[in-house]
């Protein structure tokens, strides 16, 4: 298949899911190497499509212009990283992304796209089943996250929530 071809199949099958795709997944469907998909999202990437990795695959979204955003500093334990992100999600958030800002390696971005229980609990579950030291290890539990949710009420009520169990960094 002509490489042109594969990448608008890429697309499709992108636009048609409703969950991640993996990289070996999106091979075994297009018929071509992990490592070709690898290349092929970098060079959508290249051409302004939004496809971001998550720890579950791959996953192409649209910059909604109705939703807000809003990047909050949170400190907390690593046995707090589930009610955190259970926090954020059960009142109407979306955690975008984990960033971490080290003296040394400066600011380390990474996309998390958590967006229910469901998705919390996979985490949480990656990250022991895998021993993952998580990313505020760097910098002793601090560390921010981008939130999207429907409304500035929203994340008002988010930064609220996470301000009572003292998870909030101010």
């Amino acid at each position: 298949m002509e490489g042109n071809k594969r990448r608008e199949n890429l697309i499709q099958i992108l636009k048609e899911g409703t969950s991640p795709v993996s990289g070996g997944e999106l091979a075994k469907l297009l018929g071509v190497s992990r490592q070709v998909i690898v290349q092929d999202i970098a060079l959508l990437r290249a051409s302004d499509i939004n496809i971001i990795s998550t720890t579950k695959g791959y996953l192409l979204y649209s910059i909604e212009q109705s939703k807000h955003r809003r990047v909050m500093k949170v400190k907390h334990t690593t046995q707090q990283i589930e009610d955190e992100l259970c926090t954020i999600v059960d009142h109407g958030g979306k955690v975008i992304d984990v960033i971490v800002v080290h003296e040394i390696y400066g600011e380390i971005n990474t996309e998390l796209v958590i967006r229910n229980r469901s998705d919390v609990y996979d985490f949480v579950k990656k990250v022991k089943e895998k021993q993952i030291v998580p990313l505020k290890e760097l910098t002793a539990g601090v560390h921010q996250h981008t939130i999207e949710a429907d409304s500035e009420e929203t994340l008002n009520r988010i930064e609220q929530a996470l301000r009572e169990k003292n998870y909030l960094s101010e």
